[in-house]
């Protein structure tokens, strides 16, 4: 084996992923024993040199003290190659979100150590001759605030320990696997996780002192490598305590701070970190945690007095809960998405997304996939088998759905639309990729290509997805996921235009002819007639309202199917698509609607209305636009319909909803009003009647008035005096009604006039003739019980 790949495969877990310093020596009988934070003076030394790119300016900060002197096997003390109390302060304040995170790197550094050792250990034995497990031990003590995570991997010898530990952001694990790119024959194994190189001072995020014990075993000697933060040295010393020997490996003592104690030495939440970040190492990891047992012992009974026991009578036993403290295993789950999925059940997909995501329902589809090329990643995607009973969690971006995993690491679930945009955050599942690195912040996200790449895959394996199940025989699973998830794509429809040809096949609405079932618009677009140019929708509040308005009368007729929009969202959506399949979306509750139907008769009655249309607008005043003959109704005397550019009578019934609505945004997008009336009605008849004969009538402008007002409610707008509208229907109701059910003369002046013995107080009573109901009804009555 080459000397310089088996120098540098040694490196412990700690080194493997992290610093490495070069050091000036300082006399070692001069510094206090096990005294990290003993300072030196230290000269610091500026080196100017030019390059091909531009001029450099090297920083060399020496210890200004005596550079021989002999070595020993007392503890030496070294300069770390870095101004560490400022890089540490970059470290603990700039770097990590979390301080949590620090478990998660030592872990990380603790797995390459036994990756490189299990690696090691094909082409030489030898290393593995001492046995032991590849394992990872975790012992939180709460009493001494003290965390010691303890690894049997490769170790690190005295020179390594120098190298790897004394200089700041240089990696271990990058070293090695240069080494293993310079010997190509070993091959190379891109499975190390740590290569950032600062990931073992992340300690200092929580602990005050840091002791590393580690034993090599190309070594015969154990070393221990003690530092204190923001301290500029560190100690090196040879471990002499028997009690304290290692077998092979590294072991990592933490002294915590005053303000971490409590919070990271509790056995549980140690458990908890172990669970949430490194569940899917590849090597067992086992806690320090206190469990209890139930067993049984000896009722003590005090012998009664003057009562001798009976020789041979069995003693009572009691069972009693005792606690006791054992080593747990703490990643039991293993990564699914490692496997081959043609070695995978269904069931155990289904397991993975229970416990994963504490979820109590199958999922209603999954797809596990792995991506090469430029960005490689595996991924398993799984979508809910219903949807969140929160109504925070609808619309949220930060659902905490989808866990980012870097080599089997968990690093983050909070993500704000880098990986999934909004619409498809119901989206559960796990990514996990070997090209981002282990620190992941927000802005690493958004500025990497690698996330961009990777956002656009897992986006069209989902879009995969949900089109199997809408594909299948069985329609249950796809209305079971449109009943959930419809609001959702719908909203894609609005915020990702360049997806529409992939969302617009996945849309189901309501429709004239299909009252009760959900299409496609691919079976709208299959059951038009030849001669439908456009596809027709109307949007409203209800599938009662859809299906009573006076819009949808001639379409039906026609035998035209029509989309209801009856969700807010609906007609939002329709309008970003614009057309599908080269078919236009047309509002039928709008003007110019053409239903390719123009003849003769309608030409007639434009001409004869001519004179009918100028009255009304007349006594509507700027109430309306204009009004105008109509093409759409069959049975109603008239409707309103908006302009061709304004909001609809359903848009603008959600505008005004609005907690934040603006009424002078709402005046201007309102826009103009057209009053359509039916030729064929008796009303319209009798007005048109009216206009000609007697266009100052009272009656027949007060009618007009009526019909208008009539007409803002049955086409879905809000009239603006509720309270006098219903006024005039009163009145209207009196005329209708009075003396229908046989009231007397003397009442009916009574109740125009009044009863003049009334007003003046006269204790004269007014005798009237009952009459029975019977006498007067007649058969034909309409109004008859």
């Amino acid at each position: 084996m080459a000397p310089s790949l088996s120098r540098s495969l040694g490196a412990s877990s700690v080194a493997a992923l992290r610093p490495c310093a070069g050091r000036v020596r300082a006399p070692g009988a001069g510094a206090a024993r096990g005294s990290g934070s003993a300072r030196c003076g230290r000269g610091v030394r500026w080196e100017a040199g030019s390059g091909s790119r531009g001029r450099l300016v090297r920083v060399r900060c020496d210890a200004a003290v005596a550079e021989k002197a002999e070595e020993t096997a007392e503890e030496e003390k070294f300069e770390y190659q870095a101004e560490v109390s400022r890089l540490m302060d970059l470290i603990v304040h700039s770097l990590y979100s979390h301080k949590e995170v620090f478990l998660r790197e030592l872990v990380s550094n603790a797995s390459d150590a036994l990756d490189k050792l299990r690696f090691l250990g094909v082409t030489d034995s030898s290393l593995l001759a001492d046995g032991g497990e590849l394992e990872i031990r975790i012992k939180p003590d709460p009493d001494a605030g003290t965390i010691t995570i303890t690894d049997t991997g490769i170790g690190m010898t005295k020179d390594e320990l120098k190298d790897c530990l004394g200089t700041i952001a240089q990696s271990g694990t990058s070293k090695f696997l240069k080494a293993l790119k310079e010997n190509k024959d070993l091959g190379a194994d891109n499975g190390l996780i740590g290569q950032f190189g600062v990931g073992f001072y992340s300690a200092f995020l929580v602990a005050e002192k840091v002791v590393v014990s580690t034993k090599s075993p190309k070594s015969d000697k154990q070393y221990v490598w003690e530092g204190v933060a923001d301290s500029s040295s560190y100690v090196i010393k040879e471990e002499t305590d028997p009690e304290k020997m290692l077998t092979r490996g590294t072991q990592i003592t933490l002294v915590l701070r005053p303000d971490d104690k409590f919070e990271f030495a509790d056995p549980g939440r140690i458990q908890g970190l172990v669970k949430n970040y490194s569940q899917f190492v590849s090597f067992p990891i086992y806690t320090w945690q206190e469990k209890s047992r139930t067993v049984e012992v000896e009722e003590d009974e005090e012998a009664k007095e003057g009562e001798e026991a009976k020789e041979g009578e069995q003693k009572k036993k009691k069972t009693i809960t005792e606690k006791y403290w054992d080593w747990e295993l703490a990643n039991e789950t293993k990564p699914i998405w490692m496997r081959s999925p043609k070695e995978i059940e269904k069931t155990e997909y289904n397991e993975f997304y229970k416990k994963a995501f504490n979820e109590f329902l199958d999922p209603l589809a999954y797809t596990h996939f792995t991506t090469e090329g430029e960005v490689e990643f595996r991924s398993v995607l799984y979508i809910p088998g219903m949807a969140p009973l929160s109504n925070e969690e609808i619309m949220n971006p930060k659902t905490k759905n989808i866990r980012l995993y870097v080599k089997r690491v968990f690093i983050s679930d909070d993500f704000d639309g880098e990986l999934f945009p909004r619409y498809l955050s119901f989206v559960k599942g796990v990514v996990d990729s070997n090209d981002l690195p282990l620190n992941v912040s927000r802005e690493i996200l958004q500025e990497s290509r690698i996330v961009r790449i990777m956002r656009k895959r897992l986006v069209r394996k989902t879009f995969d997805m949900i089109e199997e199940i809408s594909e299948k025989d069985d329609k249950e699973d796809y209305k079971k996921f449109w009943e959930s998830f419809g609001k959702f794509i719908k909203l894609g429809c609005i915020e990702d235009t360049g997806n529409h040809k992939r969302l617009a096949p996945l849309l189901r609405f309501h429709t004239s002819k299909n009252e009760g079932d959900l299409i496609s618009l691919d079976q709208y677009v299959e059951n038009m007639p030849e001669n439908q140019k456009a596809i027709y929708y109307i949007a409203t509040d209800s599938l009662q309202s859809a299906k009573t308005a006076p819009f949808l009368e001639k379409l039906v007729q026609k035998d035209i199917e029509v989309l209801y929009l009856i969700e807010p969202i609906d007609e939002v959506a329709i309008q970003n698509l614009q057309t599908y399949k080269e078919k236009k979306f047309v509002d039928i509750s709008k003007e110019d609607l053409e239903l390719g139907d123009e003849d003769e008769d309608n030409k007639e009655s434009k001409q004869e209305y001519t004179l009918l249309c100028d009255w009304v607008k007349q006594q509507l005043g700027d109430k309306v636009a204009k009004v105008q003959i109509s093409k759409r109704l069959s049975s109603s005397p008239c409707v309103l319909v908006s302009g061709k550019f304004g909001w609809s009578a359903n848009m603008e019934r959600l505008m005004k909803a609005q907690t934040l609505g603006d009424t002078s945004s709402l005046e201007f997008m309102r826009g103009r009003r057209i009053f359509e009336i039916n030729p064929d009605h008796p009303i319209v008849k009798d007005l048109n009647a009216a206009c000609k004969n007697e266009p100052e009538s009272t009656e027949a402008k007060r009618a007009v008035e009526l019909l208008y007002e009539t007409a803002l409610i049955s086409s879905g707008y809000t009239p603006d005096s509720p309270a006098e509208l219903g006024g005039k229907i009163y009145e209207m109701m009196t005329i209708a009604l009075g003396g229908r059910w046989g009231r007397s003369d003397t009442e009916t002046e009574a109740a125009t006039t009044g009863d003049a013995s009334t007003e003046t107080g006269s204790s004269e009573a007014t005798v009237t003739e009952v009459i029975e109901p019977s006498e007067v009804r007649p058969e034909s009555d309409p109004w008859r019980d």
